[in-house]
């Protein structure tokens, strides 16, 4: 009864929000680069033994809401465990898209090439979102034969109810590397990314059991816990340049939780009093954005403002002070958000606060919504004001600047041409030198006759597309525009602009 209150209370605080929050967001509040991203998990049932044509269906009504509300980046999970939401030769088909593990989709589809495609076609990045070490979290799965677990059963411990990789041992990080070697050159994906799961999560009164591994590899270090950090930050380094190597354009981020250190462990911590990166996960996350292993950051920031033992605001404000000059977004919780109301206007819930928190820090970049499905559900009127008001204008993700700031050169032959569809805007694509200056999407702008161009404003896009035309919405043929045209590279460098007058 008291969480249908809450939801209950939630939405309505989210009604009040849309009115009391709808005003327009202009250029200055609004950014015109930030990443919008969201979560789409595999775990939660949502594929397991679906018909395939329901769940493509599914998936593009969840991808038109969300580009709706502005998303500019979908985090997709595609192993979960030791398994593949994709045409993997290494790993077997997902239980959690066919309900049996090694079991191929029925009829055949390719879940991570389809999303890939339905992304880029509406403007949208794609991450391809695995989990490394974990291959089983319940005892009673079952594992295909054939499984790399009963090639080399000597690479995996078990822990509580679930199996894991040895992050200790270089076969397993030998092994996940392959995996994102595939991953990287067989799919046009624009990331890899991995959350918050790396050493497991202490289980109360048991030891992960790794004395074996530790008496073999740990003799040069203090502890085990210090021994367990550099095998994590061993297997991220190799993976930053496993992706480096094959498409230097791909980018590698992590999602951790989102406490590195309380103060209590270390000064420099936040004033939190909750589990740990550095100690409880043995993620050095930190040292991973110093030493540029990592391109970007998304902490787990999934509680509310003024939550007693990890506080939103504080954590914001850690993060933005320590993210060690990498990319840095904020992964938010849309459930959390509207079930608590903002301390100080408690008529609305606090997604307006925390979107002026996230928006206050120079260094902060942007969110990320967990998770899709609440979010295109809309509950607490979250994505309606995500819609109307937060991501009212379109935005281009920010420009990953640290690993190429060449931009692309500027579009050619731009020109409108009336066809039997319509009245379209032309233009060819600039010419390249090598694949991280290649054009691969276009920022379309209009202006009115007497506007000054300022492509700073995100307010005059009319489209972010892949194609190299845009329909123009003819009037009376009486009314002047002028239209824009820029050329984005493969991180997000933009080109010089070119224009054409046009009647309507």
């Amino acid at each position: 009864m008291r969480n249908r209150v809450i939801i209950l209370l939630a939405i309505f605080c989210g009604m009040l929000s849309v009115t009391a929050f709808a005003q327009d967001i202009k250029a200055g509040l609004a950014p015109k680069r930030e990443f919008r991203g969201v979560w789409i998990q595999a775990v939660n049932g949502q594929f397991a033994g679906v018909p395939t044509d329901t769940v493509k269906q599914r998936l593009v009504n969840q991808l038109d809401v969300l580009q709706q509300a502005g998303i500019n980046a979908v985090i997709f999970q595609v192993r979960p465990e030791g398994d593949a939401l994709y045409d993997s030769h290494l790993e077997p088909w997902s239980r959690f898209l066919t309900g049996e593990q090694g079991r191929a989709p029925q009829p055949w589809w390719d879940p991570m090439q389809f999303m890939l495609d339905e992304c880029h076609r509406r403007g949208m990045e794609f991450h391809a979102w695995i989990n490394p070490y974990r291959v089983k979290t319940s005892a009673a799965t079952k594992l295909v034969p054939g499984h790399v677990y009963e090639q080399h059963p000597e690479w995996f411990v078990s822990y509580g109810n679930g199996l894991y990789f040895d992050p200790a041992l270089p076969e397993s990080r030998t092994y996940i590397c392959r995996i994102v070697e595939d991953i990287v050159k067989r799919y046009d994906v624009d990331a890899i990314h991995m959350d918050d799961y790396f050493y497991p999560y202490p289980i109360p009164g048991k030891e992960f059991p790794d004395d074996a591994s530790f008496a073999r590899y740990g003799g040069n270090f203090r502890d085990k816990a210090e021994w367990r950090r550099h095998n994590v930050n061993l297997l991220i380094k190799k993976l930053h340049e496993t992706i480096r190597s094959v498409k230097p354009w791909v980018r590698f981020g992590i999602s951790p939780f989102g406490i590195y250190r309380n103060q209590s462990s270390d000064p420099l911590g936040s004033d939190t009093n909750g589990l740990e990166n550095y100690d409880d996960l043995y993620a050095d996350v930190l040292l991973w954005a110093r030493e540029g292993w990592v391109d970007y950051l998304i902490p787990q920031i999934y509680w509310h403002i003024g939550h007693p033992a990890a506080d939103y605001a504080k954590l914001v404000d850690w993060w933005a002070k320590h993210s060690e000059n990498r990319p840095l977004f904020i992964g938010q919780s849309v459930m959390n958000t509207v079930e608590h109301t903002d301390p100080q206007n408690p008529r609305v819930h606090q997604l307006p606060r925390k979107m002026e928190l996230q928006r206050a820090y120079q260094t902060i970049g942007g969110s990320c919504q967990w998770y899709a499905g609440v979010l295109v559900e809309n509950v607490g009127n979250y994505g309606e004001l995500l819609r109307r008001v937060y991501h009212k204008y379109p935005a281009l993700p920010p420009a990953f600047d640290f690993m190429d700031d060449e931009a692309p050169k500027k579009v050619r032959k731009l020109k409108t041409v009336w066809t039997e569809d319509g009245y379209f805007l032309f233009w060819t694509a600039p010419k390249y030198k090598d694949e991280m200056n290649r054009a691969v999407r276009y920022v379309v702008y209009r202006f009115d006759r007497k506007e000054k161009v300022d492509i700073e404003d995100p307010s005059y896009i009319v489209a972010i597309t892949d194609n190299t035309f845009y329909k123009l919405p003819y009037e009376d043929g009486k009314t002047r525009y002028r239209y824009v045209v820029t050329a984005l590279d493969r991180l997000h460098n933009e080109s010089k602009s070119v224009k054409e007058k046009v009647k309507l």
